[in-house]
């Protein structure tokens, strides 16, 4: 068949093509063809192939994606939930949040999905996480962080199998979780300070949330092996509220020693500990977790615990899409790494 450039139709005029049915008439052949062409289906030759999705293009055809997803069931849409049942005031402005939400959405969108991103707090309410997956308007779920959630998390995993959490990994749990050996972080972290010659320890963030509880818990074990005390300063990590409680904290804080939560509220009792005269780390030595970008520009930089955050994020989106088409998966907890820079003291 010669095709004319312009595809005139029967009264000189170029036809216009708004469906399938009409490329396929221009094509000569059929609907069902046009459609597998389109979308780059083997079962149609190279020659057709090619010829039909040029016509597609010099007509400005564009596949109606909607009634395709629709007629697959599936929405090509994924849910991305934080749930802050343990810190209402953090925002997902938070560096770390943007950090792994950045790379979330990019192996999601080079996946072909596109992103529904939600905070929730979820204060009494316990449906939060069954509303979303029994909406129908998702393929699948990733939850950031388990806050004080876990048992609701674990409901919902008994009977929605596309779903995916950045976490802790607890034994026998039901969810797939990717995450950090927060333990053996809080373990590293605590020793550091130790060997480097810090005499009393403090632990800074809010321990309700499942992660942090484990860095806390694991940095008291070694303080108690090593006869070093360590007091529990609970601070929010919510911007808002981290530099006033900081604020008042420290200056009556004695230990030598501070193991933070997370990078960002080691980098702000940088900057308190800066205001109250205490040099780091001849007075104070300090140690984050996260291994943020930010964490080597600080003054001094950062010594820091660090989880593998783009690894983390591609598989959270690996698992999820084996899950997706009903595959079982693993946990992954991988092992964190100290970085140590100038805000702990040289070894001796």
């Amino acid at each position: 068949m010669k095709n004319n450039e312009n595809h005139p139709g029967k009264n000189g005029e170029q036809q216009k093509v708004r469906t399938l049915a009409d490329l396929a008439r221009i094509a000569g052949v059929s609907a069902g063809t046009v459609s597998r062409a389109l979308a780059g289906k083997s079962l149609v030759n190279a020659e057709t192939r090619d010829r039909i999705q040029t016509l597609a293009r010099e007509h400005g055809f564009r596949p109606n994606q909607m009634a395709s997803k629709l007629r697959s069931q599936k929405t090509g849409l994924i849910g991305v939930v934080i749930p802050l049942g343990h810190e209402k005031r953090q925002h997902v402005s938070d560096p770390f949040f943007l950090t792994l939400l950045g790379q979330i959405a990019d192996e999601l969108t080079e996946s072909g999905y596109d992103v529904m991103l939600r905070r929730v707090i979820p204060d009494d309410t316990t449906d939060w996480l069954e509303r979303l997956t029994g909406s129908g308007m998702v393929d699948g779920v990733i939850v950031i962080g388990q806050s004080d959630q876990f048992d609701v998390i674990e409901s919902v995993a008994e009977h929605y199998h596309p779903m995916t959490v950045w976490g802790h990994r607890t034994p026998g749990q039901t969810h797939c979780v990717v995450g950090t050996d927060n333990a053996l972080g809080g373990r590293m972290a605590a020793e550091h300070l130790i060997a480097r010659g810090a005499r009393s320890l403090a632990f800074l963030g809010v321990t309700t949330g499942i992660e942090i509880r484990a860095r806390y818990e694991a940095a008291k074990a070694v303080a108690e092996a090593a006869g070093i005390p360590l007091v529990h300063l609970p601070i929010d990590l919510a911007a808002a509220t981290m530099g006033p409680q900081l604020e008042a904290a420290l200056p009556d804080c004695k230990a030598d020693g501070l193991f933070a939560a997370s990078d960002l509220i080691a980098m702000s009792a940088l900057r308190v500990l800066h205001q109250i005269g205490r040099k780091v780390p001849d007075d104070v030595q300090i140690v984050g977790f996260d291994d943020l970008l930010l964490a080597s520009q600080t003054m001094p930089p950062l010594t820091t615990i660090r989880q593998e955050i783009g690894l983390g994020a591609k598989a959270l989106v690996d698992k999820l899409k084996a899950r997706i088409s009903g595959e079982d998966t693993d946990h992954l907890v991988n092992a964190p790494q100290l970085i140590v820079r100038e805000s702990t003291r040289k070894a001796a």
